[in-house]
């Protein structure tokens, strides 16, 4: 292996260790702190991971790891309690979104192929940051937790039908065929959910047979994925849906625990491929070009999903705090955009600018959504006193930053007049110049 080749896998780990770890110790999901790795390493920045081809290579495993983990983690027996709205849900998200970006693009002669990979990455929601500011408000395991938790899994099933939707694109009019692919696979995965979720726990014969064994049970674990992957790939379904399948199967085993933990690690890595490979993908030149366009867009998801999720749930008869916490947690655009951009792509939906755009779009939501949540639950604590002013409103969204930042800069003009005192003191009784006389 070339040097200049393990230089980069150095650069790769050290940049994505020391930013996953930054935003830990933020109390920020480390997988934005892999993008920022990424963005860092790319060619906007430092320019230091030029070629991007075996990053790219590992990230499309890294796709394959993230679904797979994604069904072996869906608890069909919690999801059970909440099917009905969180299906609901997920269903009118995509309805609307499909309505109002169908609309525009006929408005503005868009294709309908690019219409529809818009609305359906705006429709999903990060199911990686939505649970980290769960805990970190402590509503896991609350009303609001289980709402949310539950609207997330519906979202993670619809990602396998909206890729074999946006699969039958390809070539610029959707196939015929497609509509039995997809009738196919929702029928498999709700035929395979009813099974499980009836049923303690399964039991298959290979993976009783390595649980025990630290070495070949990840192995295991590696070949249902991508084994699963490639039969549904031979079916003319998706690998991506055959990985989730493996997943769901296996999360529903009764050696579902030790598999998780032996598999948890290579998952973590190629995962974090995956999300530094989005962070290469961003074009800073390219959002600073057209700021005003990405920041307007910007504003408008994260206030539109916000105000659809409040309003879909509060539809559904769910309790106002409720519908509410939700909807905000709910408000920010997936991981699995980029994976639709990826198959957008690949079917000639998308245009390097459209490419573009929605990289960006999605990486900024993911960024600010902890943000906005402050923001947005600071302004519903104090809408019910009223907001007279500018500088009421100022105050009420960043008073504690500002409180923070104000006594940083009283201690730091604190320490500037010490130190001045200091030298004027030490000036004063100083023995005078010798003359060289």
């Amino acid at each position: 292996m070339e040097t200049l080749h393990l230089t980069d896998i150095a650069l790769v780990v050290a940049a994505a260790l020391a930013c996953g770890l930054l935003f830990e110790r933020l109390k920020q999901p480390a997988v934005l702190g892999y993008i920022l790795a990424g963005i860092l390493l790319g060619p906007s920045v430092l320019g230091l991971v030029p070629d991007r081809a075996p990053v790219e290579a590992l990230a499309e495993l890294g796709i394959l790891m993230l679904l797979f983990l994604v069904g072996m983690e869906l608890d069909l027996r919690a999801f059970k309690e909440m099917w009905l709205v969180s299906l609901l849900t997920t269903l009118l998200q995509l309805g609307i979104s499909l309505l109002v970006l169908v609309g525009l693009g006929k408005i503005f002669s868009l294709p309908l192929g690019l219409s529809i990979v818009i609305a359906c990455a705006l429709a999903l929601s990060s199911t990686a940051v939505a649970i980290k500011m769960l805990e970190n408000i402590n509503e896991m395991d609350s009303p609001t937790g289980r709402l949310t938790i539950g609207v997330l899994i519906a979202q993670d099933l619809a990602i396998v039908p909206m890729i074999l939707i946006l699969k039958g694109f390809a070539g610029g009019a959707i196939s015929l065929t497609i509509f039995a692919k997809v009738a196919l696979a929702v029928g498999l995965l709700a035929l395979l959910i009813w099974y499980l979720s009836r049923r303690e726990r399964i039991h298959l014969p290979l993976i009783q047979l390595v649980a025990g064994n630290h070495d070949l049970t990840p192995l295991a674990g590696l070949l249902f994925c991508f084994g699963m992957a490639v039969i549904t790939g031979l079916m003319g379904l998706s690998a991506a849906y055959g990985a989730f399948l493996g997943g769901l199967i296996l999360g529903n085993t009764s050696e579902r625990h030790t598999m998780t933990e032996a598999t948890k690690p290579i998952q973590s890595v190629l995962m974090m491929v995956f999300f530094l490979s989005i962070g290469l993908l961003m074009d800073l030149g390219y959002i600073w070009d057209h700021i005003a366009k990405v920041m307007v867009l910007l504003l408008f998801i994260t206030l539109g999903k916000t105000a659809l999720n409040i309003f879909i749930l509060h539809l559904l008869r769910q309790p106002w705090e409720q519908a509410f916490l939700s909807g905000l947690i709910l408000s920010q655009m997936g991981e699995f955009a980029f994976l639709l951009v990826t198959v957008g792509e690949e079917s000639g939906l998308l245009t390097e600018g459209g490419n573009r755009l929605i990289v960006s779009l999605a990486a900024l939501s993911l960024a600010i959504s902890p943000l906005w949540m402050i923001v947005a639950r600071r302004l519903h604590q104090r809408a019910p006193k009223g907001i007279q002013t500018l500088n009421q409103l100022v105050i009420l969204i960043f008073g504690r930053e500002l409180r923070f930042l104000s006594r940083m800069a009283a201690r730091s003009r604190a320490f500037y007049s010490g130190a001045k005192k200091e030298t004027r003191l030490l000036e004063d009784h100083s023995p005078p110049p010798k003359d060289d006389a």
